[in-house]
């Protein structure tokens, strides 16, 4: 595949920076309400918003495939409301993982349930949860209520796998692809969907929108994997994987070319680390000779291009240029 000089998210943006800004405005008013102590909560769950990737692949997506776009017409409220579908209901599900994981800390802020307690950050989850609901069924977006509620359900069924299997740490291969399709490419995979039904796609183009949302987010997830054995600070502290023992494909691999005494020794320095430093460091160490982590790289690589095949099928326009310029950025980002 051709390689691609890389983009800035704001160079990414440019085809929908009116979409994006109008969006923002739409969000913020979509999460007010007259409950005091709820509206306060969501006005803090939207000034930490982050990098806002998720209503980027939406929009662009959507001005990728429209069946006949016109470049300076504006997109429908169906995009819109698509958008805000996703973030309300990926946000519900962000609160609740917090209270599950004790987590104090997301993205740098303190969590819902760091500041307000679990029984308060349960109830925003629903709340959440309940808007995002109304704000399909109010507008009859029944196909995009579809979409975006499989991408839930998936995402409850591969972090349930994953729970159940990072008990015995036998995943394969196969296993692993199946866990991070459900958790995280399914997410993605939502977005470019919704992006293609908000503007009356046909059920082909849906799905190849689909697709191609499914092999990013694949390759999101393997770059999130590598994180776990870099150096630099990027937000999530190195091996954190390992402390937690999920097994990510470098030590995936890794394992499978070790000899039965080797794989056990790191098997009992996975499942008995405890948080210590040195038994993940050997861990780390021993993926890294391995080879773990150049057979990631390959594996990321070659989903990124598999995703740039299947957007190489609509029609060149200045929003396919910038979901290349999404891919890469997804795949080469820092942090």
């Amino acid at each position: 595949m051709p390689q691609y000089s890389p983009l800035s998210l704001d160079q990414i943006q440019a085809p929908i920076a009116a979409e994006m800004e109008e969006f923002e405005h739409k969000f913020r008013q979509s999460m007010r309400t007259k409950a005091l102590l709820l509206d306060k909560i969501m006005g803090y769950i939207v000034k930490r918003k982050g990098k806002q990737i998720r209503p980027m692949f939406v929009f662009l997506t959507a001005r990728a495939t429209r069946p006949e776009p016109a470049t300076g017409d504006p997109l429908p409220d169906a995009s819109f409301r698509g958008a805000a579908l996703i973030e309300l209901l990926h946000t519900a599900t962000l609160v609740h993982d917090d209270v599950v994981d004790e987590s104090n800390y997301r993205r740098g802020f303190f969590s819902i349930n760091a500041l307000w307690k679990n029984k308060i950050a349960v109830l925003v989850g629903d709340y959440l949860l309940s808007r995002g609901l109304l704000l399909a069924l109010e507008n009859d977006d029944f196909d995009l209520l579809k979409i975006v509620s499989n991408a839930v359900r998936e995402l409850s069924e591969g972090e349930l796998l994953q729970i159940e299997k990072a008990r015995k740490l036998d995943i394969t291969e196969d296993v692993y692809f199946d866990i991070i399709r459900q958790k995280t490419a399914s997410l993605i995979a939502s977005c470019t969907a919704v992006g293609a039904a908000s503007v009356g796609a046909d059920k082909e183009v849906i799905e190849r929108a689909r697709l191609f949302g499914e092999k990013v987010g694949i390759a999101f997830q393997i770059k999130d994997d590598l994180f776990d054995y870099g150096t630099a600070e990027i937000g999530k502290p190195v091996g954190i994987d390992i402390k937690e023992k999920k097994m990510t494909l470098p030590l995936i691999y890794a394992l499978q070319q070790a000899s039965w005494l080797e794989k056990r020794k790191v098997i009992f320095n996975v499942k008995n680390n405890d948080g210590h430093r040195d038994r993940v460091q050997q861990v780390i160490e021993f993926v890294k000779k391995s080879g773990g982590l150049d057979y990631a790289v390959q594996t990321m690589k070659r989903y990124r291009d598999e995703a740039l095949a299947i957007l190489h099928t609509f029609p060149e326009s200045p929003s396919r240029t910038s979901l290349e310029g999404l891919i890469n950025y997804t795949i080469e980002r820092e942090k």
